[in-house]
């Protein structure tokens, strides 16, 4: 059986190695490969791959977010994750997935994998959650964000107020701050509108943090918020803040 197979990772030396692995299976046929999940959702969409081994901790969207994406799409390829980190793998089951690989792989630990996967094909068997037919949410409900030599779960409905720093946002919870890796544009998408508004290039809010709204008298109009802090609203986004007050 010749399985066509998609390698998603963001460091491509562990790309290079996983394709070297693969080599030595004479059932994977390599499809293509993608170094972060916008790319990996679109040739997902393209190719229609049998099976997607994916990274987890990528930018722009992680390996979590391109199984939950692939879901809603409609295809449903074999998903093994393979990563660095142990405390994904209940999530990664709950998402239906064949396997779940930690860094470094063993090739016959692979052939494990692919022995599983070669059955859930010939047997139609692939991707169905375990426990009901509920849609998977539309927006982002968690982020995973790496703190020392931690990943820290952050429930979206936590986040005061979220501040982009070049190729990374501070999303400040409370009294704390973590950097995640990701545009503020592709962040933006992931949440919410009902609960977080954009009031400038580099800020993103969650409504009810905004306490009101005030100008200086010269046009220039802020959100003063529940914690004293105080942003500027960009010009191309006055029209987000007059929507939220209904004017």
């Amino acid at each position: 059986m010749t399985i066509r197979t998609m390698i998603v990772d963001d460091e491509p030396l562990a790309v290079e190695r996983l394709q070297m692995l693969c080599a030595r299976e004479p059932r994977i046929a390599l499809a293509g490969t993608a170094t972060d999940g916008e790319a990996a959702l679109r040739l997902i969409e393209g190719l229609q791959p049998d099976l997607v081994m994916l990274d987890i901790a990528m930018p722009l969207l992680d390996g979590i977010g391109v199984a939950r994406a692939v879901g809603r799409m409609g295809i449903r390829p074999a998903v093994i994750f393979v990563t660095a980190f142990e405390g994904f793998a209940v999530e990664a089951f709950d998402l239906a997935a064949i396997d779940y690989l930690l860094k470094p792989v063993a090739h016959d630990r692979l052939t494990r994998a692919i022995d599983r996967v070669e059955l859930a094909l010939q047997s139609r068997v692939l991707a169905q959650p375990a426990v009901s037919s509920e849609p998977e949410p539309e927006w982002a409900e968690e982020f995973w964000v790496p703190h020392r030599s931690e990943l820290i779960r952050i429930g979206a409905a936590q986040i005061d107020r979220i501040e982009a720093e070049r190729d990374y946002m501070r999303l400040h919870v409370g009294t704390h701050s973590y950097l995640l890796h990701q545009t503020i544009s592709a962040l933006e998408e992931r949440l919410d509108p009902q609960q977080f508004v954009r009031l400038h290039r580099s800020h993103i809010v969650r409504r009810d943090h905004i306490a009101r709204l005030r100008h200086d008298g010269s046009g220039v109009w802020f959100a003063c918020l529940a914690d004293g802090e105080e942003i500027r609203i960009g010009r191309t986004f006055l029209a987000n803040a007059r929507a939220m007050t209904g004017r």
